[in-house]
């Protein structure tokens, strides 16, 4: 009998020990490369103070993004409706999730979140952090439709994911909070800043005529008029971050925004996407309605539609648009197309 308490007292002892390091164990802090156009417009990411960059966090975000284990089924992962090499997006008007059933929102690009300044994401900018952004796709019944309880069972149980997690974190607690903390960590290493425009800005590359004309084009505010909403050469981020009803509809199926305020006059707006990667990402708009961007450039030349919530910036909307000539359309594809990063679809940091 003195025998087992002893044996018993030695066991608790050692689980201690083994407890008291595990939580001693501190996660090493992620260097995340700025891009030199980033910070010659003085542009600091948004870490949150309660979610740093670590190596562990990220790597542990990285396999979570991979892994069909976090759909109900266990089919489908985030990089089925996100792929890497289409820029994370999927090239389908609209996703179709585990139970064969699709939504009404065409897949956002995922890069340089990092810098997402008004800190609202998705289309309709409902979700208030990159973190809360991770959660809901878990459980949506249209997407990957599982119980986040049975997710984090799952991971408690499953092999490695414990040790990864206490890594990352320097406890072995598993939640969907950390779940979708590690996502978000791994999302914000996403960059994307090399395109051909990237290039010629830092003044290693020169552009064709035709992409010349195309940036004079995009930058003219009595031709193209594309700068407001998304960005410029000062800005290489290529977008506003904000919300515009960009003349797509008369009348809304889809409130946008205006769905999440319950403000009328939010009504039709959805957020600018930046336009970085249209090489990779098509279809277009939060719907997909537009298969090209020779689509995309014939709505803001003749086929804007006037509503109630018609963003200012649509200026030439009683006209149906800016009314491109055929040559400004092909040169302003040609500049639209040199904002592509090949690097960013090749990166193998950002594949499984």
């Amino acid at each position: 009998m003195k025998n087992n308490w002893i044996y018993i007292a030695s066991f608790f002892l050692l689980t201690n020990c083994s407890s008291k390091e595990e939580k001693m164990y501190t996660p090493v802090p992620y260097t995340l490369e700025i891009p030199v156009l980033f910070q010659d417009k003085l542009i600091a990411p948004i870490i949150p103070t309660d979610n740093p960059l670590t190596e562990e966090g990220v790597a542990l975000g990285k396999k979570l993004f991979f892994d069909n284990i976090l759909s109900g089924n266990e089919t489908q992962s985030c990089a089925t409706c996100h792929n890497p090499t289409k820029a994370f997006t999927n090239n389908q008007q609209f996703s179709k999730g585990i139970d064969g059933r699709f939504g009404t929102r065409n897949s956002m690009p995922l890069f340089n979140l990092a810098w997402n300044f008004d800190e609202l994401f998705a289309w309709d900018g409902k979700e208030f952090s990159l973190e809360r952004q991770a959660l809901e796709p878990v459980s949506n019944p249209i997407e990957m439709h599982a119980n986040w309880e049975t997710v984090v069972e799952k991971l408690k149980n499953h092999p490695t994911y414990p040790a990864l997690f206490q890594q990352a974190f320097g406890s072995p607690i598993i939640n969907s909070e950390r779940v979708t903390k590690a996502i978000a960590q791994f999302e914000r290493t996403l960059i994307s800043s090399n395109s051909k425009f990237d290039q010629y800005l830092r003044g290693e590359k020169s552009l064709t005529p035709e992409e010349q004309n195309g940036f004079a084009v995009f930058m003219d505010e009595t031709k193209g008029d594309c700068f407001h909403c998304h960005g410029s050469n000062h800005n290489p981020l290529w977008t506003d971050h904000k919300f515009h009803n960009n003349g797509l509809d008369i009348e809304f199926n889809d409130l946008g925004l205006g769905a999440i305020t319950g403000d009328p006059s939010d009504n039709g707006k959805f957020k600018s996407p930046s336009i970085r990667n249209l090489a990779f990402t098509a279809p277009y708009m939060h719907d997909g309605r537009f298969a090209t961007l020779e689509e995309v450039i014939d709505h803001y030349s003749e086929g804007l539609k006037p509503s109630s919530t018609i963003d200012p910036l649509m200026k030439k909307v009683s006209q149906g648009g800016v009314g491109l000539s055929q040559n400004e359309k092909a040169d302003l594809k040609a500049f639209l197309l040199s904002l592509s990063d090949s690097d960013f679809i090749k990166n193998p940091a950002f594949k499984e």
